[in-house]
């Protein structure tokens, strides 16, 4: 039987924090991680606990991860604030 190799993972420290797990609600599938476009998320070695965010600078914001969970509001995705808009309904100028 051929012997497998183990391979250690350290978590790329970055300021920017894409993705966060509500523990109480996510179940450990790792759904997410297999949905994951650019392989942010590893899935986690201990069942039931959510997947680790190993290279949250490489995240693309595409939302797979949160889209494909079966549980809803178990993962929450932060946009950096340069990305985010703010749309403001403009009143009609009766003059114009």
């Amino acid at each position: 039987m051929k012997k497998m190799n183990e391979i250690t993972v350290s978590v790329v420290p970055c300021s920017a924090k894409p993705i966060t797990f509500d523990e109480t609600k996510c179940i450990g599938c790792n759904t997410c991680a297999k949905m994951c476009q650019c392989d942010v998320l590893l899935p986690s070695t201990e069942k039931g606990q959510h997947p680790i965010v190993a290279w949250p600078g490489e995240c693309w914001y595409c939302g797979a991860c949160v889209m494909m969970c079966p549980v809803e509001g178990a993962i929450h995705l932060q946009h950096p604030l340069m990305n985010r808009t703010k749309f403001v309904e403009t009143i009609p100028d009766p003059n114009a």
